[in-house]
């Protein structure tokens, strides 16, 4: 399964990556958890301690092997260099390793980030395209609020795209946009999950100003999410309440799959 999730900043998009994550490397099957927001913070919801998480480098930062693989410096546009480059051992070589979990920080420079055609924003874009088109793992991608590093030929082969929201009208407002984005893009399989819920009057709330967009579940507002965060531990070891509401999402999904 290859499962995208995005939504406006502070939503809970990676809290929802994390411990999906965790429950498909529960079933024995191998995961690549795709760090792609700048903000990068996925390791800790996964539980990869601090001093850990600052060891793991983004892959955009890694100009030797983006030179030696596209044949360009990193930084430099223009010129002449190869737009296949080889990817498929960055995973295994260049990630982290917790578990049946291999978690993948993407970067993004400067170059990148402005859409040029540059080495680096190439090296990004293959590397995404592999693991979502290629790669035989359940690939789980934790996006910023918008959909850059997707690109037609990679969101087609998305299984499922997910727009985290909580009650309130900015993360609403980044919700339509975003579902427009996705559409340009041909992306089907496009679901809402409603987080930090106090009640059924913010879950009928979020349902009535996002009508027309599936609904996948609803995760409850969390003392013990938050507490998580504060002490830098992974919601899936210390939160049951909230990994049982995502566990029946990840039911659901798989239910979609085989319509």
């Amino acid at each position: 399964m290859k499962i995208a999730i995005t939504g406006k900043g502070g939503v809970g998009k990676t809290t929802l990556s994390a411990i999906l994550s965790h429950l498909f490397s529960e079933t024995g099957k191998r995961v690549i958890a795709v760090d792609a927001d700048p903000d990068a913070n996925l390791g800790a919801a996964l539980g990869i301690g601090m001093e850990d998480s600052e060891k793991i480098r983004p892959i955009a930062e890694m100009t030797d092997l983006i030179a030696e693989r596209t044949g360009a410096r990193p930084g430099s546009s223009g010129g002449v260099f190869r737009l296949n480059p080889r990817v498929d051992d960055i995973p295994e070589d260049f990630g982290y390793k917790l578990g049946n979990i291999i978690m993948l920080i993407m970067g993004r420079s400067k170059e990148a980030a402005s859409g040029c055609y540059c080495p680096e924003n190439v090296f990004l874009r293959r590397l995404l395209g592999h693991l979502i088109i290629e790669s035989n793992d359940v690939v789980i991608v934790d996006m910023e609020a918008g959909i850059e590093h997707l690109t037609r030929g990679t969101s087609s082969a998305v299984d499922v795209f997910i727009i985290v929201v909580e009650p309130g009208q900015r993360s609403i407002q980044t919700a339509h946009t975003v579902r427009k984005m996705a559409e340009g893009l041909g992306i089907k399989k496009l679901f809402i999950v409603a987080n930090k819920v106090r009640g059924m009057e913010d879950t009928e709330f979020i349902k009535n100003m996002l009508k027309g967009m599936s609904f996948l579940g609803a995760i409850s507002f969390s003392d013990c999410i938050m507490e998580a965060d504060i002490r830098g531990d992974s919601p899936f070891q210390r939160c049951p309440d909230t990994v049982k509401e995502v566990k029946e999402m990840k039911k659901i999904m798989e239910r979609e799959l085989v319509k």
